[in-house]
């Protein structure tokens, strides 16, 4: 039986064009709203954070503008007011319906700040019309509980938001991703070794470093919550500092990273250093260095590291979906979880 989860995993690429199609006029209408503002503030929780973790590193490395990653609860719990003149807050939320995320972003435009909304919900949603600029993404309706194509649907609207914000990059590469994608969907490399290799396993870290460590955190978060697995998201460097003492036989690594990357030279050392200690180094993307210092590879797209995001997480996505099937476990509905989550 086909999941849902697998169906929407399937309708990334037409979700990518049509995105694209809508939003790639519009990059002169985030060019006049950005013009004002300095820097910027994203607002978002779970896989939408994960989201904003990729627009952060994205503005900083290619736009040069100072980025950060907002605490809500300053805004709905502690109620404080900033100073936030010369900030573009830019808030991310699936369904545009997230409370605590709409009213951070009111939040943040009555303390000073020019605002981008970037959801899935359509115009006519919360998120929408509490922003100066709402980029809607075209992903249509996603059922399966684990988001997929809303969430590299929010990759390519930051994508966007970056060429609108002067970001040096050649914008013909985002036309690529939507048939590098389908090329991954059709050869994700080989992932029945590496379900089998996690099928009996607690625990897994899971690492990158640069624009790929939003998938790894996303990767990490798919597991979690599809899978139950114990996944720990880490940038490689904070995996180095202490973390790695707990990659053993039981629990093995899962390294990303984009084949044209200047993290990935350090991702190879520590898939080396992770196999010469007897654990499992599984990997995404990379190329054929980071697949021959690995245990067992996931593919990557061929795809300039900026874009890359888009296509790194399409293999974890599939992994999620083929190990939560290996371990009797619902991908489209797992326990305690709700396609809108609503917090304090």
């Amino acid at each position: 039986m086909t999941t849902k989860m697998r169906s929407e995993i399937a309708e990334q690429p037409a979700a990518l064009r049509a995105t694209l199609d809508s939003l790639l006029p519009r990059v002169d209408e985030v060019k006049a709203l950005g013009g004002r503002t300095r820097q910027l503030l994203f607002i978002a929780r779970g896989t939408s954070d994960n989201a904003a973790v990729y627009g952060r590193y994205l503005v900083e490395s290619r736009a040069g503008r100072l980025a950060a990653l907002a605490a809500p609860s300053v805004a709905t719990t502690y109620r404080r007011r900033l100073d936030l003149d010369g900030v573009l807050a830019v808030a991310i939320s699936q369904s545009g319906r997230t409370e605590e995320i709409v009213e951070t972003l009111a939040w943040a435009r009555d303390c000073g700040a020019a605002t981008v909304g970037i959801t899935n919900g359509g115009p006519d949603s919360p998120l929408a019309q509490a922003a100066d600029v709402a980029l809607c993404t075209v992903a249509g309706e996603e059922k399966a509980v684990p988001a997929t194509k809303t969430y590299t649907t929010q990759l390519a609207a930051l994508a966007v938001l970056a060429l609108g914000l002067g970001a040096e990059v050649e914008a013909d590469d985002l036309q690529r991703v939507p048939d590098a994608v389908e090329e991954l969907i059709a050869n994700p490399g080989d992932l029945d070794a590496v379900v089998e290799g996690l099928a009996d396993k607690h625990g897994a870290v899971v690492s990158a470093r640069g624009l790929a460590f939003s998938t790894a955190l996303e990767t990490a978060l798919k597991l979690k919550e599809a899978c139950y697995l114990h996944a720990m998201g880490l940038s490689y460097a904070d995996l180095l500092h202490g973390p790695i003492a707990v990659v053993d036989a039981e629990t093995p690594a899962l390294l990303v990273a984009a084949e044209h990357s200047p993290t990935l030279p350090g991702t190879v050392a520590l898939a080396e250093r992770v196999v010469a200690a007897g654990a499992a180094a599984y990997t995404i993307g990379g190329g054929a260095a980071l697949a021959k210092a690995g245990t067992a590879a996931l593919n990557g797209p061929d795809l300039p590291e900026w874009v890359a995001p888009m296509g790194l997480i399409v293999p974890g996505q599939l992994l999620t979906e083929a190990l939560a099937r290996r371990l009797g476990v619902d991908p489209d509905a797992p326990r305690g979880l709700n396609k809108v989550t609503q917090t304090d």
